[in-house]
């Protein structure tokens, strides 16, 4: 791990291994996937692998130059040294041939005679690639002019109204699908099993308190008969937990506590309860909740 080299095989060693795992993986998780602490354990592993790998190669040669007559040694040494000088040596070339900078001993040749305080003025010529940068803003200066002030293209207000609208068509597209983002527009009821239990989980942590474990009700109404103070099913039991009950009396507003895919998991749990036997039922409130009332 003495060389540029060794440093530049053992992080493409490491980004190769890091895209193959991406590219195993379903796009849907590849966030959580990073987020893992068994995924940087794992790239941890292989970083110290691709180390280990490098310190044996290096030990390696250093036993077989050891091995070496010193004769064989003073050559391999002169031809390491001709390989290493010619290194890169296109690099350099396209590097000053960018600059167009004058050696330090052909100096003398391009001072002027401005002087100021000793300081003397050199007269370089411009870089190469300014130049072309130079000329490649005028052309696209004239570009520009032609297109938006020739021909009237479209303006900045227009680009920025046809930006909102495709963003407002991607953001409604992504809401239909992400979980985080439901709202009670967009919120149906959920059957899985995980999600109910995590909304039971919600439910006992937050609404047993006026609810009762098993629903029942106590402070609260009743969560497992057909009648419902705000309406019934999905959407209105979703805003009722978002945007809280009754002015006055009733429950506060969850939004600012929940995320919107917890308010989905305890508000389909809620509608679980119904039909269910609590051990000591409250009284009915509110109007009886059918499909056909919903609709």
């Amino acid at each position: 791990m003495r060389t540029i080299s060794s440093y530049l095989r053992v992080l493409a060693f490491v980004c190769i291994t890091y895209i193959l795992i991406l590219l195993t993986q379903d796009s849907a998780v590849e966030n959580s996937l990073v987020m893992q602490p068994v995924f940087w354990v794992v790239m941890s592993i292989v970083l110290l692998i691709a180390v280990a790998i490098e310190i044996c190669v290096a030990a390696l040669q250093s036993i077989l130059f050891r091995s070496l007559k010193p004769e064989a040694q003073e050559r391999y040494l002169t031809t390491e040294s001709e390989r290493k000088a010619k290194q890169f040596v296109w690099v350099k070339r396209t590097y000053l041939k960018l600059v167009d900078s004058t050696p330090v001993d052909e100096e003398e040749e391009i001072i002027l005679d401005h002087n100021y305080d000793g300081i003397k003025e050199l007269d370089n010529n411009l870089p190469p690639w300014w130049v072309y940068g130079f000329y490649a803003s005028i052309l696209f200066a004239i570009v520009y002019m032609v297109r938006f002030h020739v021909f009237d293209d479209y303006t900045q207000a227009e680009e920025y109204e046809t930006e909102v609208a495709e963003a407002k068509v991607a953001i409604a597209e992504y809401k239909k699908t992400a979980k985080n983002f439901v709202d009670v527009n967009s919120v149906v009821i959920l059957t899985d099993p995980a999600d109910l239990k995590a909304g039971k989980a919600v439910f006992e942590s937050n609404c047993v308190a006026c609810h009762k474990a098993d629903g029942g009700g106590g402070i609260g109404p009743n969560l497992t008969d057909a009648y419902w103070i705000l309406g019934g099913g999905i959407k209105n039991v979703f805003n009722t937990i978002s945007e809280g009950g009754r002015d006055g009396k009733g429950m506060v507003a969850w939004k600012q506590i929940l995320k919107p895919a917890e308010m989905a998991q305890v508000s389909s749990y809620v509608l679980s309860l119904n039909g269910t036997t609590p051990a000591e039922p409250k009284e009915p409130q509110g109007e009886l909740w059918t499909e056909e009332v919903g609709k």
